[in-house]
């Protein structure tokens, strides 16, 4: 069976031109979408699960269906791992025929030159922050058990009476812990644990 996708950006524009030219091409159901191709597109998402081996999927141009070169690529690769055959009308491709697929498979070239070209680029990038003593990467943070731990630290610290020794032996921590985790937390530590409790001295 023979399956056209049409889809438009907004509600109000039209998909008259495609579905159209879908039809006239000779697609026994059309599938109409109006959605960004940034957001989840339903319609496509169902009429996936509908292709089965020997059906052919027309769309009116390429950009109509994915949103890069790559998704466009794994999302004929996928056709072409189910028997499913492709058709953009505007863009000439059909993978029917040796020249359509020899036409996808140079899109699949790019799209992996792309990727490499981008992993070169990342690597490259760390490499010379790293030569100018920066680490990439997420910042390090505290897991969810270690930052109730360090919510706990501010209260008692803030409590003034309790040494940081002590709120560290409540809490099962050392006391360069303790100090890790009012610093994460932003509280201003100095040489005594307890500010305004010259009786209670850091140990």
């Amino acid at each position: 069976m023979m399956y056209g996708y049409a889809r438009v950006s907004t509600p109000d524009q039209q998909v008259y031109l495609q579905t159209d030219a879908l039809r006239a091409y000779g697609c026994a159901e059309v599938v109409e979408e109006k959605v960004s191709s940034g957001k989840e597109r339903p319609a496509l998402q169902r009429l996936l699960t509908q292709l089965r081996a020997s059906d052919t999927l027309v769309v009116w141009k390429l950009d109509r269906l994915g949103r890069s070169l790559k998704e466009l690529v794994t999302l004929v690769t996928g056709f072409q791992a189910k028997g499913v055959q492709f058709v953009s009308l505007h863009d000439h491709l059909d993978t029917t025929t040796a020249q359509g697929r020899l036409m996808f498979n140079l899109f699949a070239s790019l799209a992996e030159f792309e990727r490499d070209i981008i992993r070169e680029r990342t690597t490259a990038g760390l490499t010379a922050a790293r030569a100018r003593g920066r680490q990439g990467g997420r910042p390090k943070g505290l897991s969810k058990q270690a930052l109730a731990k360090a919510q706990a630290a501010k209260t008692l610290y803030l409590q003034q009476d309790k040494t940081v020794a002590e709120i560290g032996q409540l809490l099962g921590v050392g006391r360069a812990t303790i100090y890790r985790y009012l610093a994460h937390l932003g509280v201003p530590t100095g040489s005594q644990a307890i500010v305004g409790a010259p009786s209670s001295p850091v140990v």
